[in-house]
């Protein structure tokens, strides 16, 4: 199934409840929030209190990107304050199949994220365990960056990766993803797309209308 993950990031936080309600009544089920630690990437963004204060009125299934050195330090803190899915980066983890047992055992599912430059072979033994994998098709840690065009062959290496051992993890990508390239992502396997300015900036209901129509050419 096919899922929009709208980038927190990207909202205008003087009017994020208005905006978050309005990605909700537009059909969206799915929210990804980017946590960023300025260590693991050189930007800062926001940390468990606003989590634990969007959870209080929100119904959307909280889609949290740890972008954060050992991740592990705060597995169980960001259970608590709402997530639904924690995904960690396998290039931040000292032990990554550690990591993902301690997310399972907080209770959330599991995602592992890799940089564009990181090879497939990574998930080799823990592919298994993980409930997603985040292919990031931009520079980690930066928004508003133009799609990296190699993504779609390592998109379509991970879907053949998941269908040889008869798994059904979801393939979410993040980065530069928009009207022109959504269709290329969706063909090559992705099925769980997060998209930062493409939703908010402009026309939020026109932009994620467009989001459902590409899924819609695809099912």
């Amino acid at each position: 199934m096919y899922q929009l993950s709208p980038s927190m990031l990207s909202a205008d936080f003087n009017r994020l409840g208005e905006q978050l309600k309005t990605i909700e009544e537009s059909g969206v089920k799915w929210l990804h929030i980017d946590v960023m630690d300025g260590d693991f990437v050189p930007s800062i963004s926001f940390g468990m209190p606003v989590i634990t204060s969007i959870r209080k009125e929100s119904g959307l299934f909280f889609d949290v990107h740890l972008m954060v050195s050992n991740p592990d330090r705060y597995i169980e803190d960001f259970a608590k304050a709402g997530a639904d899915l924690i995904t960690v980066h396998a290039e931040a983890c000292r032990h990554l199949e550690g990591c993902i047992s301690q997310i399972h055992k907080a209770g959330c599912k599991a995602g592992v994220a890799l940089n564009p430059a990181t090879p497939l072979c990574q998930l080799d033994y823990v592919l298994h365990k993980v409930d997603m994998v985040l292919l990031m098709t931009v520079n980690t840690g930066f928004g508003g960056q133009s799609y990296i065009e190699k993504s779609t062959d390592k998109i379509k290496d991970l879907k053949a990766m998941i269908d040889e051992r008869g798994l059904e993890t979801d393939i979410q990508v993040d980065g530069g993803i928009n009207q022109k390239t959504i269709d290329r992502v969706l063909e090559a396997g992705a099925n769980i797309i997060v998209a930062g300015s493409a939703v908010f900036g402009g026309d939020i209901k026109a932009n994620i209308a467009g989001f459902q129509d590409a899924f819609a050419r695809h099912q």
